[in-house]
């Protein structure tokens, strides 16, 4: 599934064709994607202006100019592909090339949701195991939307701080690497780089997270290795257009890049990146998903 740095890349791509644009005719071709799509769907976004789009944990948020919000999430595999005005197919970015015609997008079979905008442009939403989302809602509700509702704060937000992670960790007794899954508490971060995180910070995806915070909440040097080890692989993926294990590709049809620079994820009995370290990376399970990680190195 796409996590942020994916998520944030195709709001970068969306952006530039979606602001300031006009939704001239949507075609839904069917009713659902993993939930009901909202009743009267294609006419109630039909002549609205898109006037920002942004991007709140792994959902995209395009706001309209009647005060609505289109959330869409893109599930595990839902794709956008953009057709310029004039037939060119959009490729805001540097990235891999890769065939952009119909059939490398699974077009039209699982083409579900055409957007045609109003300078002649088109976004199309593939998805061909359907567990994308998309929905609509006032903007005021957005913080009590179901999709929403206790959420916990964005890691690139500038809210992640060192001691705001140690008061949150102290006395927790779940490993490092749950805890930081968990989306009420960061929210938008998922299996790759919170594995990724933990090796740049050094520390042991078992190691349990009330060891980051002193007795009296306060971070220690690990904490702040790990927060600034968040930050920084966030970013460094967001740079590289996300990571293209399966399913995810750009807006233009291309593969991110960053999976060319993991350290750990899906390196199992690889030797360890760090050139100090004769130690191999070993897989573990943890609450039901693969953990990599350098036991040598993440202590």
């Amino acid at each position: 599934m796409p996590e942020l740095p994916e998520v944030e890349t195709v709001r970068r791509g969306l952006e530039p064709v979606l602001v300031g644009n006009a939704f001239a005719r949507v075609e839904q071709r069917r009713p659902d994607l993993r939930f009901p799509l909202p009743e009267r769907f294609g006419e109630r976004l039909t002549g609205r202006t898109i006037e920002g789009l942004d991007r709140r944990a792994k959902y995209l948020l395009a706001r309209l100019d009647d005060g609505q919000v289109l959330i869409m999430h893109l599930g595990m595999t839902g794709r956008f592909a953009i057709d310029k005005a004039g037939g060119d197919r959009a490729a805001p970015g540097d990235f891999v090339h890769e065939p952009t015609h119909a059939a490398a997008f699974g077009f039209p079979k699982h083409e579900h949701i055409v957007f045609h905008l109003g300078d002649g442009s088109t976004v199309r939403y593939s998805d061909v195991r359907r567990f994308g989302v998309m929905d609509l809602a006032p903007a005021g509700e957005l913080e009590t939307h179901a999709l929403f509702k206790g959420l916990g704060i964005e890691p690139l937000g500038g809210d992640l701080t060192p001691d705001w992670l140690a008061e949150k960790l102290k006395g927790k007794t779940t490993p490092i690497k749950a805890a930081l899954l968990d989306q009420r508490l960061i929210a938008g971060l998922g299996n790759i780089y919170v594995c990724e995180a933990l090796y740049r910070a050094g520390l042991s995806p078992k190691k349990r997270a009330g060891a980051l915070a002193t007795k009296t909440g306060r971070p220690t040097e690990k904490t702040a290795a790990l927060v600034q080890s968040i930050t920084s692989v966030l970013r460094d993926a967001i740079r590289a257009g996300g990571s293209s294990l399966r399913d995810y590709r750009h807006t233009d049809g291309r593969l991110g890049r960053f999976q060319h620079r993991f350290q750990t994820y899906g390196r199992t009995g690889e030797r360890c990146l760090n050139r100090a370290c004769d130690g191999t990376i070993r897989r573990i399970a943890q609450g039901g998903r693969s953990t990599f990680y350098c036991p040598n190195c993440q202590r």
